[in-house]
């Protein structure tokens, strides 16, 4: 590694640690936190379906990086990887807001359809906390133009976060005649 690339990664491994620090913290929260009694006369059920249509705008972007870079468009690349954490943030603000609110909803589904369900959602459950540090370094590296570095762990970033984009959709549409 130059001197230049670890300097670089000094530079933004704090703030990668930071951030994934306080994701994982405002989420812990707001599942421990007792939800607000003033609220429950409001309808907040159509901010599981934008987590929807945000996580569905991420695998696309995700899905557009991906044919740019191979490609070698790298212009576009970047273009579609920042509108895909765009829609992940916008993601992120619903879905704490609704899970700061609103109880859970139990899944009704029986047979193989609740196996089928709780298996998509645990592992998108465990990838979507494994993925926000992966998915930030991957970022940097591409900011910093540590181009090796960053192909190496793309490999694995781009096909994590397009599982963990497109099994949330799948988690909401299981789980939406539950609301």
């Amino acid at each position: 590694m130059s001197r230049e690339q670890n300097q670089s990664s000094r530079k933004y491994m704090p703030l990668v640690v930071l951030l994934s620090v306080v994701i994982y913290a405002i989420i812990f929260i707001l599942y421990v936190m007792p939800k607000p009694q003033n609220v429950a006369q409001m309808d907040l059920t159509f901010l599981p379906m934008l987590n929807a249509i945000f996580n569905s705008f991420t695998f696309l972007f995700l899905l557009l990086a991906l044919v740019y870079i191979r490609k070698k468009n790298v212009t576009m690349h970047k273009r579609f990887i920042w509108a895909a954490f765009a829609t992940t943030t916008l993601f992120l603000l619903t879905y704490t807001v609704y899970h700061s609110l609103a109880p859970s909803t139990p899944y009704g589904g029986e047979g193989v359809l609740r196996y089928i369900y709780y298996f998509i959602l645990i592992t998108h459950i465990v990838l979507a906390a494994v993925i926000v540090p992966i998915a930030l370094v991957t970022l940097f590296r591409g900011v910093f133009m540590e181009v090796e570095k960053h192909k190496k762990l793309a490999r694995w970033t781009m096909p994590l976060w397009l599982y963990v984009s497109l099994s949330g959709v799948l988690v909401y549409i299981f789980i939406s005649p539950y609301y």
